[in-house]
């Protein structure tokens, strides 16, 4: 414990392991190698599995069938290996498989910039699957939100039966500082409802829940898992009804409670005339801005998202409605966020600072944005 110096991958490597990951599998790729190279050394020791598959496809194939198995899976990589995991993706969303994603994101499109940062999968991680059903998306700023947000990314995800994004950047991932071990939150681990007794229809839900209850593959009761659209009983089904209903649920269950992880930063000061909302790496160099300006005697407000998808539309509007004025959204893409934003402040303006060429947003970029309205 004490003090380390560790990068956001690192982090996320605590993090797993503190939430029970025991199943690891990846492709090599900048800038989320690190992480496959941490769980391969962490994992045996405890009686884990740690596979360099041997491409992005198979990486997320063997996680599903590990996490369908029982165990807490988890895959890392970067934008072109979010391409490649998109059929995988649909079937963890719509088979209800468990699974964290952790997204080292780079600058696009296609190969782009490898060793250069970017957040230009903000709507891929949303979007990238067939059926627009929700996903869950985290968004880390530091090391510390690495470790903390990975342990609610397997909470999530084994409480809704759903894939579980973390949305970290170049920046964060491969950035080096100080953390104090003692002082991370360390989130209560949760697991996921087994079934117990009686007899067991794999997609039945029980009256009060939102989720079936869960039994490995593998054991003396067949559990039978498919990508196809499916009854309550795992086999394919041409029922509009029974297909309606099932889809709802899966949309509800990760969109109803989108209030119970909304994980936010907020700075709110006083005779604030503005607000920046933000998200990732960026926050760090709007934090700094927002500080210096208030030594100027210039109040700026901010809100930190580490929760972007579902929306937290809620917390946005309550912000937004306490601090009156410009609402400025930063981001280090050119636009992906801020549409979220003016959508649910219709009648307020909504200015846009980003960029996306590999190089970061400094502070002195943002104060000159804010003191030019």
């Amino acid at each position: 414990m004490g003090l380390r110096f560790i990068d956001g991958n690192e982090a996320v490597v605590l993090g797993a392991l503190y939430a029970g990951c025991r199943f690891f599998a990846g492709y090599p790729i900048t800038p989320a190698s690190s992480i496959l190279e941490g769980m391969v050394e962490a994992l045996p020791p405890l009686g884990g599995i740690a596979v360099q598959g041997e491409d992005e496809i198979a990486s997320i194939g063997y996680c599903l069938g590990a996490s369908m198995a029982g165990m807490k899976a988890m895959t890392a990589t970067s934008g072109p290996g979010i391409s490649l995991y998109s059929e995988n993706i649909s079937f963890a969303i719509g088979s209800e498989i468990p699974i964290v994603i952790v997204n080292v994101m780079r600058q696009g499109p296609s190969t782009g910039s490898a060793t250069r940062a970017a957040d230009g999968d903000i709507q891929f991680m949303r979007w990238g699957q067939s059926g627009g059903l929700p996903v869950i998306v985290l968004a880390p700023a530091d090391a510390h939100d690495c470790f903390t947000l990975t342990v609610h990314a397997f909470n999530l995800a084994e409480r809704f039966r759903c894939p579980v994004f973390l949305a970290s950047n170049k920046e964060i991932g491969l950035t080096r500082e100080t953390v104090q071990m003692e002082r991370l939150e360390r989130p209560e681990v949760l697991n996921r409802t087994r079934h117990t007794s009686g007899d067991f229809v794999p997609f039945a839900v029980h009256s009060g829940r939102d989720v079936p209850d869960f039994l490995p593959i593998g054991g003396a009761v067949p559990v039978r898992q498919t990508s196809s659209t499916h009854g309550k009983d795992g086999y394919i089904t041409v029922d509009p009804e029974e297909i309606q209903a099932s889809m709802e649920r899966l949309k509800k269950k990760v969109e109803s409670q989108v209030d119970a992880f909304t994980f936010f930063d907020l700075e709110q000061r006083e005779r604030s005339k503005t607000l920046v909302i933000t998200y990732g790496a960026t926050s760090r160099a709007v934090r700094a801005a927002c500080r210096r300006l208030d030594d100027r005697g210039i109040p700026v407000s901010l809100l930190v998202l580490k929760t972007l998808w579902p929306v937290p539309e809620r917390l946005i509007a309550r912000v937004a409605k306490e601090n009156e004025g410009r609402i400025l959204v930063v981001e280090m893409n050119l636009g992906q966020y801020v549409s979220e934003i003016q959508r649910i402040v219709c009648d307020r303006k909504v200015d846009f600072l980003g960029r996306m060429c590999g190089r970061l947003i400094s502070p002195d970029e943002i104060m000159w944005e804010l003191l030019d309205e």
